[in-house]
């Protein structure tokens, strides 16, 4: 009965959002907000960054992410972002990582030039970060996490009108488990290997060797640092990870051959 009633209420949400397909084919659930209010929320997080995280004074730093991002925005579809105004910052951050936004806003970290060697393996993490935004993820992880709420709190008031308000809020708390484990991890790490596909495809467009994907996560791993297990963790296996790109490289041989004798050269450092 509980399982009916969750299927019920995770339905309901879904009617009120609207279905459409990702890049590499899966059904995703999007239109809890709208895209000015991802925009607009894309550009409070870029601000509220800015505010709590140095930028770098290293205007070579600057321009050589710039042109990375130029390079690869250059080949989104029209109505992905192209005609969007990017705004790039580089914090100064030992971690190395970057990110992007809704509205158009590319973060990097400092401590990604340790692992990214070359302008190919920067373009092989900001084409990813990218990768989130053209296929939605964002608007995805939103719907997703206002779907698995609302049938939490219905499962929590229906424990709690038999068996109290202590069980309803147990409910709740391993109901959220739950949900983290089963509903919303497993869909994070879709997302993950969906950018990867997303930006390798992009950074072979844009004439940065797609190759240098597996070179990047083989540095991450030298790199080291511990990891939850792939069953709880947002992001695929790495070895796995690393199989997959290397896979899709050889594929996209001809893609970033076409590109580079059209004239697409990127010169970023």
């Amino acid at each position: 009965m509980k399982k009916l009633l969750l299927g019920l209420v995770v339905a309901a949400a879904a009617a009120g959002c609207a279905t459409t397909t990702s890049p590499t084919g899966r059904t995703q659930y999007v239109g809890a907000v709208s895209q000015a209010q991802l925009n607009q929320m894309g550009a409070q997080a870029f601000v509220e960054t800015k505010a709590k995280t140095p930028q770098t004074k290293d205007t070579r730093q600057l321009a050589y992410v710039r042109c990375v991002v130029t390079a690869l925005i250059r080949e989104l579809p029209a109505d992905s972002g192209q005609g969007t105004s990017w705004e790039t910052a580089v914090f100064v951050n030992d971690e190395p990582n970057a990110f992007a936004l809704p509205g158009g806003k590319v973060g990097v970290y400092t401590g990604i030039f340790k692992v990214a060697k070359n302008q190919d393996q920067l373009a092989a993490v900001i084409g990813h970060e990218i990768g989130h935004v053209v296929a939605h993820h964002h608007d995805e992880r939103i719907t997703r996490q206002l779907m698995a709420q609302g049938a939490l709190g219905v499962a929590g008031e229906l424990v709690g009108s038999r068996y109290g308000q202590g069980a309803a809020n147990t409910t709740t708390q391993l109901g959220g488990m739950a949900a983290q484990g089963f509903f919303l991890l497993p869909n994070s790490r879709d997302q993950e290997s969906e950018a990867d596909v997303v930006g390798q495809r992009l950074m072979a467009k844009a004439g940065f060797d797609p190759r240098a994907a597996v070179n990047l996560w083989q540095n991450m791993i030298a790199a080291g640092g511990s990891r939850p297990p792939q069953w709880l963790s947002t992001h695929p296996d790495p070895q796995a990870r690393i199989g997959e790109l290397q896979s899709r490289a050889s594929g996209l041989l001809p893609t970033y051959e076409q590109a580079r004798a059209s004239g697409r050269k990127p010169r970023c450092g």
